[in-house]
């Protein structure tokens, strides 16, 4: 069995393709809501010819979308170009994950993914930490219940607002400033980025496992974990592909 796993944020497009069990490529690219199915089966047919993978070789698609409009487009896509009809990641699907938000289908498809793929590897309780273009903060008992969480800015759309919404505030790179007490507004921006944003994980995760218990492990996942997670200790494990070894774990419950 080889598996196309599609998880279309509101920043990036990720693919990963699976034979069998193990993730065997990837690829990242920019979410784009006016392209057609054609330019993006164009698109994901040379990727597979760069990766010297057949494109029939594909028995199943899994796909998670939280941008409403793309999830016919990539339907489409499916369709033509690999004569498979998706599963989508909607309300009904069957997760292994009991979802007590007040109301279930508020809840994003990314956040569901991510939880059962957290629980399915690392157990619970946990937390769910997913730098995308919001963060989120997702908890799961240790039941394996689906229990809420929180969603803040995350930190480029925070650096976008500020430069955007002030007449003279520059936009800057997102990196480490060497003092906290900056002596350009240049690294002062950066300053309040960088360790504001720190802090803010820092204060949720903390209140979280107050609330879940100080043995929940904390699991970070997302395009910019690498640059963040080394610095909040308070992260047990970091998880790049969390997300599409979730939709694997979904397909197969589905099966």
């Amino acid at each position: 069995m080889m598996l196309l796993a599609i998880d279309i944020g509101n920043t990036n497009i990720v693919f990963g393709v699976f034979k069998k069990k193990k993730l065997i490529t990837h690829w990242r690219i920019f979410t784009e809501k006016n392209k057609t199915a054609d330019e993006y089966g164009i698109l994901l047919m040379s990727l597979f010819r760069l990766s010297n993978i057949n494109p029939s070789s594909i028995t199943g698609i899994i796909i998670s979308c939280v941008v409403p409009p793309l999830t016919g487009i990539f339907t489409q896509m499916s369709e033509k170009y690999f004569n498979l009809t998706p599963l989508i990641v909607a309300p009904g699907i069957k997760t292994g994950l009991a979802i007590l938000y007040d109301n279930p289908h508020e809840v994003g498809a990314d956040r569901i993914v991510n939880s059962v793929a957290a629980y399915h590897k690392y157990g619970g309780p946990c937390i769910v930490v997913d730098f995308g273009t919001a963060t989120t903060f997702d908890a799961i008992s240790a039941k394996g219940e689906y229990l809420g969480g929180a969603i803040a800015p995350g930190l480029y759309i925070s650096a976008e607002a500020l430069s955007e919404k002030t007449a003279k505030l520059p936009r800057v790179e997102i990196k480490k400033p060497k003092n906290v007490i900056g002596k350009t507004t240049v690294a002062s921006i950066q300053s309040g980025l960088y360790f504001g944003y720190i802090g803010l994980i820092e204060k949720i995760i903390f209140h979280m496992k107050r609330e879940l218990g100080e043995q929940t492990k904390v699991i970070s996942t997302g395009g910019i974990t690498d640059e963040i997670t080394r610095q909040i200790k308070i992260i047990d494990y970091q998880d790049p592909y969390l997300t599409l070894e979730g939709l694997r774990i979904i397909y197969e419950r589905n099966q």
